[in-house]
């Protein structure tokens, strides 16, 4: 028996050039959720990340507030879709990077739109694995902990991986997982109970350790 803490990467660069970056706050992020744990006397027996640079990141920050170093493995299949590409294919053209509320509301809207159209096989994202093909990188690597580690295990990854994992193990629609991608919040943590047979959601998005009054502006979604 085990539990997996599978960690949202803290908050990225959403409209800049290089988005897969983290931020000031995202860093803060990070290494809050380490001081946590540590205050909380929990240690991790592996450490499993997506191959993004958020990922690489958040674990370093995670890591420095925990005041511990674990080698990770790298796991592609925990690495996010290509949001821009995703969007290309409901509306094709030059994008424009959103800057104000209402771009970003835009933005989402789009997403959500390309998102449920490659999940119904509609659209083909250019460079882009199948969303069969995607549903089987995150769970791979869920089937891996299961399989392989025991104790406690920290996941380091994205929206759309976290929710699609939440998903397959709730056994809900692939509409329904965009509904959750789009609700979680950045180094917020789902929690999932193992053993060689099954996984059991136990909790999902929490960020308890940014829910005190020092830290309730470091919340964020994108």
């Amino acid at each position: 028996m085990g539990n997996i803490y599978l960690v949202r990467h803290g908050q990225a660069s959403l409209g800049a050039a290089d988005y897969d970056q983290l931020s000031p706050l995202g860093e803060q992020q990070s290494r809050r959720l380490g001081e946590h744990w540590r205050a909380q006397g929990i240690t991790f027996d592996a450490v499993i990340t997506g191959a993004l640079k958020r990922h690489a990141q958040t674990l370093a920050g995670i890591q420095q507030g925990l005041g511990t170093q674990h080698d990770a493995l790298v796991w592609p299949g925990l690495n996010e879709y290509d949001s821009e590409t995703i969007i290309r294919t409901v509306q094709p053209g030059e994008l424009v990077k959103p800057t104000t509320p209402e771009g970003y509301k835009q933005h989402f809207r789009l997403l959500r739109d390309g998102l449920a159209q490659w999940m119904a096989g509609v659209v083909s994202p250019q460079g882009m694995p199948t969303y069969l093909e995607f549903v089987k990188g995150v769970t791979s690597a869920l089937d891996h902990v299961r399989q392989q580690c025991e104790g406690n295990v920290l996941l380091v990854s994205s929206g759309g991986p976290i929710a699609t994992a939440a998903a397959h193990v709730l056994r809900t629609s692939p509409e329904t997982s965009i509904e959750l991608n789009l609700r979680l919040r950045n180094s917020a943590v789902s929690e999932f109970n193992f053993n060689p047979k099954r996984l059991s959601l136990v909790s999902f998005n929490s960020v308890a350790h940014l829910e005190t009054p020092s830290h309730k502006d470091w919340i964020t979604f994108a």
